[in-house]
């Protein structure tokens, strides 16, 4: 059995997607927009062909699925962060900035007694992420 988090960026998807690419070397498995889908969109669920129906990205060992959902406003993303762990305390930096560019710093990146890096950021569209370089 596998968990994959599923995330709602309402509008943003396509965006979020080349910003993970270019920031956190993610991979765009896949991506299929509303107006490929072979049956029409229901009545009250009009979405714009050209937003992201359904996607899959790769961050490293992880996949993560994505959508443009309804398309409704502002993407709430409350209540879990997604961990990365970087390499070394120099990857932890980088990618914890490129993460806070636009964002919102929780916990600046620092030394902890359980990682050399360690760091709390929500990006640009409001993901929760830890960043992480664990001692050792």
């Amino acid at each position: 059995m596998q968990v994959q988090p599923y995330l709602f960026f309402n509008g943003r998807c396509e965006e979020a997607l080349q910003f993970y690419s270019k920031h956190l070397g993610a991979k765009v498995e896949m991506l299929m927009r509303f107006k490929e889908s072979p049956e029409p969109q229901r009545p009250g669920m009009e979405v714009p062909g050209d937003k992201v129906m359904h996607s899959c990205l790769r961050i490293g060992d992880t996949q993560i699925m994505a959508s443009d959902g309804m398309c409704s406003g502002q993407a709430k993303f409350d209540g879990f962060s997604l961990s990365i762990n970087a390499a070394d305390d120099a990857e932890a930096k980088r990618i914890f900035n490129a993460l806070a560019d636009g964002g919102q710093v929780a916990q600046p990146l620092i030394k902890t007694f359980f990682a050399s890096s360690f760091g709390m950021v929500a990006d640009r569209y409001g993901v929760n992420w830890m960043v992480v370089k664990s001692n050792g």
